[in-house]
C-alpha cells in the first residue's frame, strides 16, 4: 500500500523511479548529480522564484499573499502595528471561521470582526465575514495560483494540489512579511510522493492521507521537508480529491507540499473564473528527491485514525476484526496522553460485537468540500441516522459550496436522513462546536484528533475522543445508525455531481480593498482587545525556574494553549495566558506568575529576593561562584521541559502565553515542528535542547537553572551554553544546553526580547 525508500532516488520523465545514477546514464546518456537533478523538482523552481537572498542554500522568501483567521489576525496586526505597520504590502486576507459561533467569555466575536474589517480598510486588505468560508477553502477558491507561494497563520495552509506552495506558520512570520521582511530558512529537502493506481469505489481522500500519515509521521520521514506529489496516479484523482489529501500533509510534520498540475486543475481554475491563474507544473526530465514514498492507490482501504493522533492508523476492517485489542491499545495510550487524570475507556463502545460511536462530523478545510459532501449524501440517501445517541453534522467549507449543495438536492438528502447541515465554521476541528458528551466517541472528517481537541474539559473530569475517517465511511456509519462501517461495505451508486461556482456570493459580501489603504479609517477596538505588554530585553545572565515538566512523547500546541472556548480571549494576551497548559498542567500558570514577581521587581529596580522569598538560598548558592551577580545584570523567569513540543497548530499563542507569564526559554529533546521553534524565537524565548534522556534529567520541576553570560553566548553565535542546576540544599550541577541553528536576525530578536522590540530598534 505505502512503501518508503531508504535513500534518495531519481525520477525520470515524471514517471519512472530509479535508485542509481548509472540507470540514468543508461537510459538518457546523461550524467546527472543529485545536486543538479534536485534543481528539477517543482519545489526548487518555486522556491528559487521567491528567494531574495541570491543563495539557494540560505533562503529568504517573500510570499505572494497572506491569509489569517480570527484566532490569529488580531494578534498579528497588533504586533505589526506596534512594529511600525503603515499598510499591507501584499494581499492579506482576514477570514472569520474560527470564532463565528463561539462567544464564551473574553472578547465578543463581533468586536474582533469589526477590528478586522476596519484594519482591512485602513491597511488595504480583504475581509471575509463570518460563515462565508473557512480560511483554506476561500484561499483555494480565490487566492491560489500556479507557481505562487502563500503564507498563512494556520498550520493547514496547504494548497499544493492547485500548484501553490503554501506554508502555515505562527503569526510573527506573517508580521515579518507585513513589514517587508523575509521568511528565512535553509533549503529544505524534497520528498517525492509517488501515486500509482486508482482508488476503489468508496475510498476517499482522507483514507489516502491517513495511510501516508501512518507511514511517515512516527519516523519523521518528511519532517520539515517539502512533499512533492508525482506519478501516474495523480491524473486519476479529481481536484477535490487531491485537495483532500493535500490539506492533511500538515499531519506528517512536513514544511509544505506541491503537486503536478494538469487539465483537471486547469478546469478547477476555469470553474472559479480564474483561468489565468492556472500554470502547468511538473518535475524536469530527471529530478532528484531526498526520499520517495510510493503509494498504490488501488490498495488503499477505508482508514481510521484512532485517538489521539492522526498517525494512530488502522484500516476499518482491522478495527472491526480486532475490536477489543485496538480499543485496549488506545486506552493504554490514553494513560500517557491524559496522565491518568480521568477514567477513560472505550470498551463500552462495543455493542453486540460492533463499535458504536455517538457522533459523526464532516467539516472544515479537510472534510467540507463539495465532492465529499455529495458522496455522503449519495450514501445516506433514503436511509436515516436513527433516534438514539448518534448525531450527524455536516459543515460545508464555504457558502458557494453550500448553495450548490442546496441546488443539487444533496442538502435535502442529508437533512431528510437526520443530518444537521450548518454554515462554514471550523468549530468542530478546534473544539468550539459539537463537543461530544463525556466519554463520547466522535468520528470526523477533519484535520486532528489530539487529546481535548474536540473541546472536552479534562480539568473538569470530562473527556471525549475523536477518530478521523473519510466522509464516505462516516456517512456509511451514519446510515448504519452509528455502528462503524466502511463505505466499501455498502453498494452505492455515486452520482458524481458537477460543481458550479457562483462568484457573486463573495462579490456581494466580501470587502476587498483592491490593495488600496485608507489611513483615515479608525480601527475599532472592542474593550477586550488589548495591546501586548512591554517585554524586557535578554539580560546578561538568566536564572530560570522549571515550572512544568512534560514527559509525553509529543506535546501538541493544543496542550500548550488549549483551543476551543479559550480562544475567545485571543485578543487579550494576559487573559489568554491564564489558560496556558491548563489541560496538561493546571498548576503551571500559578507557578509561572509566582516566579514572574521577581522579574517585575527587577524591572522596578527593587530586590527580587524580597518579592520571592524562595530565591534567597538560590542566590546565596549562586553567589559562591558568581559573586558579582545582582539585579542589574540578572533576569529571572520560568521555563518548561517537554520531550518534543510543538506538534499541531501554528498558533503563536503556544509561545506568547508563556512569554507574557515570564517565560524565557523552553528545554526539549527536540522540537516537533519548525513553526513552534520559530514562535519561541520570535517571542524572545530561548529554544534550548538537552541531549539528556528525559527520564534521567539533571533537573526537575521546581529546580532553578542558572545560565551565565547568555546574552554573550547568543551574540557570539555559541552553539551551546553551560548552565547550572541550583536545587534544594547544596546542589550545584553543571549541564550543557544547545541553542541549535539560528539566523543572525533570530539571534538579534532573542537579544532584543521579542520581534516587536526588534522592529522598534
Amino acid at each position: 500500500m505505502v512503501k518508503l525508500y531508504d535513500k534518495g532516488v531519481y525520477l525520470l520523465n515524471g514517471t519512472e523511479i530509479l535508485e542509481d545514477a548509472r540507470e540514468i546514464k543508461e537510459k538518457t546518456g546523461r550524467e546527472v548529480s543529485p545536486g543538479e537533478a534536485a534543481k528539477d523538482t517543482m519545489a526548487y523552481g518555486i522556491l528559487a522564484d521567491h528567494n531574495t537572498s541570491g543563495n539557494m542554500e540560505q533562503l529568504q522568501i517573500k510570499f505572494d499573499k497572506l491569509t489569517s483567521h480570527d484566532i490569529t489576525f488580531v494578534g498579528i496586526i497588533q504586533t505589526a502595528r506596534a512594529s511600525g505597520l503603515e499598510r499591507f504590502p501584499i494581499p492579506y486576507v482576514l477570514t472569520n471561521c474560527h470564532n463565528s459561533l463561539c462567544a464564551v467569555g473574553g472578547t465578543i466575536n463581533e468586536d474582533d470582526h469589526m477590528f478586522g474589517l476596519t484594519c482591512a480598510k485602513r491597511y488595504g486588505g480583504v475581509y471575509v465575514p463570518p460563515h462565508q468560508a473557512v480560511i483554506h477553502q476561500y484561499a483555494r477558491e480565490m487566492l491560489t495560483g500556479g507557481g505562487k507561494m502563500i503564507l498563512g497563520s494556520d498550520s493547514h495552509t496547504r494548497y499544493g494540489a492547485l500548484g501553490t506552495m503554501a506554508m502555515g506558520e505562527g503569526g510573527p512570520e506573517l508580521v515579518k512579511q507585513l513589514l517587508n521582511k523575509t521568511y528565512d530558512i535553509k533549503m529544505p529537502g524534497v520528498v517525492g510522493i509517488y501515486l500509482d493506481g486508482e482508488p476503489m469505489k468508496g475510498v476517499g481522500p482522507q483514507d489516502v492521507a491517513l495511510a501516508i500519515i501512518g507511514a511517515t509521521f512516527g519516523n519523521g520521514y518528511v519532517n520539515n521537508k517539502v512533499m512533492e506529489f508525482v506519478g501516474p496516479g495523480v491524473s486519476k484523482l479529481s481536484a477535490d480529491f487531491r485537495i483532500g489529501i493535500d490539506v492533511m500533509t500538515t499531519e506528517t510534520t512536513c514544511l509544505s507540499s506541491i503537486w503536478m498540475t494538469d487539465e483537471k486543475i486547469r478546469e478547477f481554475y476555469e470553474v472559479h473564473g480564474r483561468s489565468e491563474d492556472y500554470k502547468e507544473l511538473k518535475p524536469g526530465d530527471v529530478a532528484y528527491y531526498d526520499g520517495m514514498v510510493y503509494v498504490n492507490l488501488s490498495e488503499i482501504k477505508p482508514m481510521i485514525a484512532m485517538p489521539f493522533h492522526p498517525s494512530n492508523v488502522y484500516t476499518i476492517d482491522e478495527v472491526n476484526a480486532n475490536l477489543k485489542d485496538v480499543l485496549h491499545d488506545v486506552e493504554q495510550k490514553a494513560l500517557v496522553s491524559l496522565d491518568g487524570a480521568v477514567d477513560y475507556t472505550l470498551q463500552d463502545k462495543i455493542v453486540n460485537g460492533r463499535l458504536y460511536v455517538e457522533q459523526g462530523i464532516i467539516a472544515g478545510c479537510a472534510g467540507g468540500g463539495f465532492e465529499n459532501i455529495c458522496a455522503a449524501a449519495d450514501i445516506i440517501r433514503g436511509r436515516y441516522i436513527g433516534a438514539d445517541e448518534f448525531t450527524f453534522s455536516v459543515y460545508p467549507a464555504s457558502t458557494p459550496i453550500y448553495m450548490e449543495l442546496v441546488k443539487n438536492g444533496a442538502v435535502a438528502d442529508l437533512m431528510q436522513a437526520g443530518t444537521i447541515v450548518k454554515t462554514a465554521f471550523c468549530g468542530p476541528c478546534f473544539g468550539a462546536g459539537d463537543t461530544p458528551a463525556n466519554n463520547g466517541l466522535s468520528i470526523r472528517h477533519s484535520t486532528r484528533n489530539f487529546p481535548n481537541r474536540e473541546g472536552s474539559k479534562l480539568q473538569n473530569g470530562q473527556i471525549a475522543s475523536v477518530a478521523l475517517m473519510d466522509a464516505r465511511s462516516i456517512a456509511a456509519t451514519a446510515a448504519n445508525k452509528g455502528f462503524l462501517t466502511a463505505a466499501t461495505d455498502l453498494d452505492v451508486e455515486f452520482t458524481g455531481q458537477k460543481y458550479h461556482f457562483d462568484q457573486n456570493i463573495y462579490a456581494n459580501r466580501v470587502f476587498d480593498s483592491k490593495g488600496e489603504a485608507d489611513s483615515s479609517v479608525k480601527i475599532k477596538f472592542g474593550p477586550n482587545i488589548k495591546d501586548w505588554p512591554k517585554m524586557a530585553a535578554l539580560p546578561e545572565n538568566l536564572l530560570l525556574k522549571v515550572v512544568s515538566e512534560i514527559h509525553d512523547p509529543v506535546t501538541t500546541t493544543d496542550e500548550l494553549i488549549p483551543s476551543g472556548e479559550t480562544s475567545s480571549y485571543r485578543s487579550n494576551p494576559l487573559g489568554l495566558a491564564e489558560f496556558a497548559l491548563s489541560r496538561k498542567d493546571p498548576a503551571y500558570v500559578g507557578r509561572a506568575k509566582e516566579v514572574q514577581k521577581a522579574e517585575k521587581a527587577i524591572e522596578a529596580e527593587q530586590c527580587p529576593v524580597e518579592a520571592l522569598a524562595e530565591l534567597k538560598p538560590v542566590m546565596e548558592k549562586l553567589h559562591e561562584t558568581y559573586p558579582d551577580i545582582d539585579r542589574t545584570n540578572l533576569g529571572i523567569g520560568s521555563t518548561i521541559f517537554a520531550v518534543k513540543p510543538g506538534d499541531g497548530s501554528a498558533r503563536e499563542q503556544a509561545a506568547s502565553c508563556q512569554k507574557v507569564l515570564g517565560g524565557w526559554a523552553n528545554i526539549a529533546n527536540e522540537y516537533a515542528t519548525k513553526r513552534y521553534r520559530s514562535n519561541l524565537i520570535n517571542w524572545g524565548m530561548l529554544p534550548f535542547i538537552t541531549e539528556e534522556n528525559h527520564e534521567q534529567l539533571s533537573f526537575k520541576n521546581g529546580d532553578y537553572l542558572f545560565v551565565p553570560e547568555i546574552k554573550k553566548a547568543v551574540k557570539e553565535k555559541a552553539a551551546e551554553v553551560k548552565a547550572y542546576v541550583v536545587g534544594n540544599g547544596d546542589m550545584w550541577k553543571e549541564i550543557t544546553l544547545k541553542l541549535g541553528d539560528m539566523t543572525d536576525a533570530e539571534r538579534e530578536i532573542i537579544e532584543k526580547g521579542c520581534l516587536i522590540n526588534y522592529y522598534k530598534g
